[in-house]
């Protein structure tokens, strides 16, 4: 008899502690409820979201290689193409080089040639878990601003 008393008692035990799992789970169920049942935004203007820094740095990093690879490859290749075929497209590049709004695109490229190099070489130090602090982040991010515009700079000197 006193096996199965024993045995009904650690039954009754481990049937409280599933009732008891039962209502702290269903009170996490409610309160995830309720929380998705708060009004947001429907339409969300991210122009109006005020991003942190490292969030922009990110952000340049990714559209500057997206137009490294699609007008950036087309157009190197072109006037690679136009350098090598003969003498008189080489000139044809020279004067186009002389024009200043091909120069002022030229520059663009150089500015999103070298942040991307910037951005990419923080991000790598980053994926070392170097500089993962907060304010670590925001530094090394106002450095790959500073360093790429002043290297964009001296790209600028020299081309003009």
């Amino acid at each position: 008899m006193t096996c199965i008393k024993e045995y009904n008692r650690l039954h009754l035990l481990a049937v409280k502690r599933i009732v008891i799992a039962l209502n702290y789970h269903n009170k996490v169920l409610c309160m995830e409820a309720k929380l998705l049942k708060k009004q947001r935004p429907k339409h969300l203007n991210l122009f109006k979201i005020s991003q942190p820094l490292p969030a922009i740095v990110s952000i340049m990093h990714r559209i500057s290689g997206v137009l490294l690879f699609f007008p950036g490859i087309p157009l190197l290749l072109y006037g690679l193409q136009m350098l090598l075929e003969s003498a008189d497209s080489f000139q044809a590049l020279l004067t186009l080089m002389q024009n200043p709004v091909v120069k002022g695109l030229v520059l663009l490229f150089v500015w999103f040639s070298l942040h991307h190099l910037c951005a990419g070489i923080r991000f790598l130090v980053l994926d070392l878990h170097y500089g993962v602090a907060l304010a670590h982040a925001r530094a090394s991010s106002k450095w790959v601003l500073v360093v790429s515009v002043a290297l964009t700079l001296a790209a600028g000197i020299v081309l003009w």
